[in-house]
């Protein structure tokens, strides 16, 4: 395809037909405090060799990889095997066709076949859809789905989901006839209050969603919310933020949730300056035809062959529009792909190991750090892999300020979420956290009383 810029002329007409003198006209309704940069400030055009050395300079200053970070919250720096790179940057695979036509898509539906068959041995599900966008949008999907199946009108939504997986939530049903009311937990164990759940839950209530473990690392009693909604005749929706866990807790399904959504960036994505992500979504079979997205299932053609087709797709694009259940229009397939080929290359008794020592590592931390007085783990119970630490006799500033000078990123402040906890911080601890990584943010913690 050849592409034929516009010339001066060719802009000059179109500005007279829409009756506009400068391009920034056609920003003129954006609210000045909205807008990040002034059009004046776009540099003009420059030659390859110095859009490369520009390209290098502001590279530089990205120095994260100069710091020890024990940042989490939803992107978790996990080990990546070379064959995921390697396997997955191969051109089969990354620009393969379409699989709309089975017949010459074979490769591309075996791998979400495979990532599917995958993703419901991890969340004990009976069907796993080939993929969504990421986790925040796989948490709307799945309240939609449970609202949809439900034919209620009202979702419960726990306090201690994913802040951001909440406003996006608000988002998708601000404008549909859905109401969402938020349910509160419990300040000394950081779980979900199910004493306000019980008292909020009706016959007009779709379902709840909540997250384990939680957005401060704690787990849920999935198995006694998921009663909670039952006995409402209602669903209960699990997201899980940090996939590792699915490797080292009870599955989901066998807790009695009914559908399961959440972020897999965990199996083999690269942190990407936050994206391309993985959003999964399973559930019970009774909701395949009310789930979006893409399901691929096997076959076998006019000779017996094994195949493999796009068996559900309920993009808009394909049917009609008033039938469709989501506005996905695509998903994740790469990423999907590298899940598949990071889940395979570790194996069930590998990926076990790894999220074992995920957690060992949030142990042996919460173990070391009690010695201190001038800082508290909150939840001392039932983490997984991240943990809330609260700073006390100075400042939150003045406290991860220090230590990022030592090279140390301790943590995410959690008053970007929440003023009320002005003075904790969500700390994250990996496989790629090594004990010698460990002791040295507890010695410059110690420094610091």
């Amino acid at each position: 395809m050849r592409y034929f810029p516009l010339t001066d002329t060719d802009r000059e007409e179109i500005r007279k037909s829409i009756g506009i003198k400068e391009n920034k006209e056609l920003f003129a309704d954006l609210p000045r405090e909205k807008i990040y940069y002034s059009l004046q400030d776009f540099p003009s055009a420059l030659a390859e060799d110095e859009i490369l050395k520009k390209f290098k300079e502001i590279a530089k200053k990205n120095r994260y990889g100069e710091y020890l970070s024990f940042l989490g919250g939803g992107a978790y720096n996990h080990f990546i095997p070379e064959v995921v790179d390697h396997l997955s940057g191969k051109g089969e695979f990354v620009t393969p066709y379409t699989p709309y036509q089975p017949e010459v898509s074979q490769g591309s539906l075996q791998a979400m076949f495979e990532y599917q068959t995958m993703m419901t041995m991890l969340t004990g599900l009976d069907v796993s859809n080939a993929s969504l966008y990421d986790g925040g949008t796989a948490a709307a999907e799945g309240v939609l789905l449970a609202l949809r199946k439900a034919r209620k009108k009202r979702i419960l939504i726990a306090a201690n989901l994913h802040p951001e997986y909440i406003e996006i939530i608000n988002t998708y049903i601000r404008n549909l006839d859905y109401k969402a009311e938020i349910i509160g937990f419990d300040k000394d164990k950081g779980t979900v209050d199910l004493n306000e759940l019980e008292k909020k839950f009706d016959d007009k209530t779709a379902g709840i969603i909540f997250q384990s473990p939680n957005f401060f690392g704690v787990v849920e009693d999935s198995r006694k919310i998921s009663a909670f909604a039952h006995q409402q005749k209602a669903y209960a929706v699990q997201v899980i933020a940090e996939a590792m866990s699915m490797a080292f807790l009870t599955p989901a399904g066998q807790n009695g949730v009914d559908i399961c959504v959440g972020e897999a960036q965990s199996f083999g994505l690269p942190l990407g300056f936050g994206g391309p992500y993985l959003g999964f979504m399973a559930a019970k079979k009774e909701f395949i035809r009310q789930m979006p997205g893409r399901i691929v299932g096997q076959t076998v053609d006019t000779k017996g062959d094994r195949g493999y087709v796009l068996t559900l797709s309920t993009r808009e694009q394909h049917i009609k529009r008033e039938k469709a259940t989501s506005n996905i229009c695509t998903n994740q397939a790469w990423c999907a792909l590298r899940a598949a080929m990071y889940l395979t290359a570790m194996g069930k008794k590998g990926l076990r190991e790894i999220a074992k020592t995920n957690h060992l590592n949030t142990a042996y931390f919460v173990k070391e750090s009690g010695k201190f007085s001038h800082v508290n783990v909150k939840y001392k119970k039932n983490f997984y892999n991240e943990i809330v630490l609260e700073i006390k006799n100075t400042t939150l500033e003045d406290f991860t300020g220090k230590l990022e000078a030592e090279g140390i990123l301790p943590g995410i402040p959690l008053n970007w979420f929440s003023p009320d906890m002005e003075d904790a911080l969500l700390v994250n601890f990996t496989e790629k956290h090594k004990k010698k990584d460990i002791d040295r943010l507890i010695a410059a913690i110690g420094e610091l009383q």
